[in-house]
């Protein structure tokens, strides 16, 4: 049982590692709130256009007008053919993981908007590990040193990254679910077979996803703590990592994507539908802000976790190979604090 304490210990140490540093929860949704402002503006001016001073203006402001929506969406270009009934509530969680294990692409602006998040990710991850094996604070210079410091490092990766996924969605999905799929159930005449043939393949990709996940995790971890310079040799390293603790790897993943199925559930629960103007829509847009800093803090939780399991393993829990950056670093300093 050795291995399940050390999972609990390292998921309860990155509890507190996320909460020793709040600025950094703060810092990633306000990065995730910037990027959604253009895109609700651009969404804003196109129902504004279309709705005018109408009389249908205040009926779909009452509740929702579908006759008028099927309209819209009849019409609509570009970021509008987002606006659809699958945005309501706990319906737009369902879309978001269909469209991953689809491979379903985003239209333009989403994509565009998505690759500048995934960007902002990646400048601030560096930062965000760094401060989290360090279990101090580094202040903003310091953060942000370490995120300049990393985040070459972690373009490089990312690179390695996207053409990994890349060969996922282009020739694994397609071969899956276009070939295998279509040949298992070519003249099934039971739905609940074919069904069910769609979902082990939909767990096969997924496990996919999260063994590729897990190992770009650690990649990260690897080259922050030991500030690795080759990505070539922090995935060998991070590959090798999980192969010789496989259970604390996955037990660690699989104990925080629980904590996450518990917040979907929880949020299918709550999540707010179709509502009226007033203090309702309001609190409703509250609700969903909640959770959607829940799940930012959930995915903090996963990168301080994995570092704190890192560090227990190397039987040295405050060990970060590279120094804090300080300003002036010259000698000079030594003199002039004299």
């Amino acid at each position: 049982m050795a291995f399940s304490s050390r999972i609990l210990t390292s998921w309860r140490d990155g509890w507190r590692r996320v909460a020793a540093a709040p600025a950094v929860a703060a810092g990633v949704f306000a990065l995730t709130l910037l990027l959604a402002l253009p895109l609700a503006m651009v969404l804003r001016g196109a129902l504004t256009s279309q709705l005018g001073s109408s009389l249908v203006a205040g009926r779909v402001a009452d509740g929702v007008d579908y006759d008028w929506w099927q309209e819209f969406s009849a019409q609509a270009t570009g970021l509008g053919t987002t606006f659809s009934p699958s945005i309501l509530g706990f319906a737009a969680t369902l879309d978001n993981v269909s469209g991953v294990l689809d491979g379903r692409a985003e239209p333009a602006p989403v994509a565009w908007a998505l690759a500048l998040y995934l960007a902002g990710w990646m400048f601030l991850s560096g930062g965000i590990v760094d401060r989290y094996a360090r279990q101090r604070p580094t202040r903003t210079h310091g953060f942000f040193a370490a995120c300049g410091v990393y985040g070459f490092r972690f373009l490089r990766l990312a690179i390695v990254a996207g053409l990994f996924y890349w060969w996922l969605f282009a020739f694994v999905h397609p071969w899956l679910f276009d070939t295998q799929y279509v040949n298992l159930t070519r003249g099934l005449g039971v739905e609940r077979i074919a069904f069910l043939w769609r979902v082990a393949f939909y767990s096969a990709f997924g496990a996919l996803l999260v063994l590729a996940n897990l190992v770009f995790d650690y990649t990260k971890v690897r080259i922050v703590v030991e500030d690795r310079r080759s990505v070539v040799g922090a995935l060998v390293a991070a590959v090798r990592f999980i192969r010789r603790r496989p259970r604390q790897a996955l037990g660690l993943y699989a104990l925080n994507s629980l904590v996450f199925v518990a917040l979907l559930a929880l949020w299918a629960l709550v999540a707010p539908g179709a509502r009226g103007a007033g203090f309702s829509m309001w609190a409703g847009l509250v609700v969903a802000q909640l959770y959607i800093l829940a799940r930012l803090l959930l995915k903090l939780q996963f990168m301080a976790s994995q570092t704190a399991l890192f560090q227990a393993n190397l039987a040295h829990a405050a060990y970060t190979a590279a120094p804090v950056p300080v300003w002036p670093e010259s000698a000079a300093a030594e003199t002039i604090a004299r």
